[in-house]
């Protein structure tokens, strides 16, 4: 009873000091289980970084006696380098983002196709999500090379039915040879959905049966459910998958952006610095998307907030 009455006593300002620090409490939390990764960024990522940004303003090279590394400052010389003299980088950038602009919605729309499937009750469900899980576990960077070299990555009909003149016929050249690179590689692609499918999952549970009973007792259709019901609720899901599938695409072992940076480590004209300078403007591309996607992660929060 005295609950209720200060409940009802409490005014307004003191319901949204409550309200702050419960999400203080909350933050806290959260940041208590993100201490060990934040430690292990601190004590093996954070100088590497910082190590390489510096580099990336120098050239590098031995010096004459031989007693290690010297630096030479350079400026911005290795940045202007990668756009104005490198006639590869740039080209390979864009082939990159126009593969990514296609693999990344493919990937998590492959994802959420065959998490709402597994999601379903059906006998050997168990067995089915571990199917699509196992190649997160046994696909590393050298197996899939290996995979890509032997062929398997590319859907069979391709070549059984020759889809790449096809393709080549109907759509216009640049487009055609993106389309034809991602059916080369559709299999390898699609066997990056494991960790998406399974985020997927877990924010199906987040969605109480109550609300589809209520709404089936209403009269909607399976359609409007997801589309009034379970598209909203894992809208926050779709943004995750979406930034993990381009961190993701950005690293695989198929890109040729890292290639050309591991290339010119090894090269006397060029070496570290503008190895070093190329990593540093590949970051900043890949941040400029992921960076828009957590804007929009952050209106639809405070709209979420706003509603209740």
């Amino acid at each position: 009873m005295s609950r209720m009455n200060m409940g009802t006593l409490m005014t307004k300002e003191d319901h949204a000091r409550h309200r702050r620090m419960q999400s203080l409490k909350d933050a806290l939390r959260g940041y208590l289980f993100l201490l060990p990764w934040m430690i292990g960024i601190v004590m093996f990522v954070a100088y590497p970084l910082i190590y390489s940004f510096f580099i990336s303003f120098h050239k590098v090279g031995v010096k004459i006696d031989g007693s290690g590394l010297k630096y030479d400052f350079v400026g911005m010389t290795n940045y202007k380098h990668a756009f104005v003299v490198d006639n590869v980088f740039p080209i390979e950038m864009f082939l990159f983002m126009r593969e990514v602009i296609l693999v990344v919605p493919i990937t998590v729309i492959f994802a959420l196709l065959i998490s709402i499937m597994l999601n379903q009750k059906f006998k050997g469900r168990m067995l089915y999500r571990a199917v699509f899980f196992l190649p997160v576990i046994f696909a590393s960077g050298q197996v899939l090379l290996e995979l890509f070299n032997q062929g398997q990555g590319s859907l069979p009909l391709v070549e059984r039915y020759n889809l790449t003149d096809v393709i080549y016929d109907v759509l216009p050249l640049t487009a055609a040879g993106t389309v034809v690179d991602l059916l080369s590689k559709f299999v390898i692609i699609l066997w990056f959905s494991g960790v998406q499918i399974i985020l997927f999952l877990a924010a199906f549970q987040t969605i109480s049966k109550t609300i589809y009973e209520a709404a089936q007792i209403d009269g909607a259709t399976p359609w409007e459910s997801f589309w009034k019901i379970t598209f909203p609720a894992i809208s926050p899901f779709i943004i995750l998958n979406l930034i993990y599938t381009l961190v993701e695409q950005s690293s695989n072992p198929f890109n040729p952006i890292i290639s050309h940076i591991l290339e010119n480590t090894t090269d006397a004209n060029t070496g570290y610095g503008y190895a070093s300078a190329l990593g540093w403007i590949y970051f900043a591309f890949i941040m400029l998307p992921i960076l828009a996607l957590v804007f929009i992660a952050r209106r639809q929060s405070k709209k979420t907030e706003a509603t209740r």
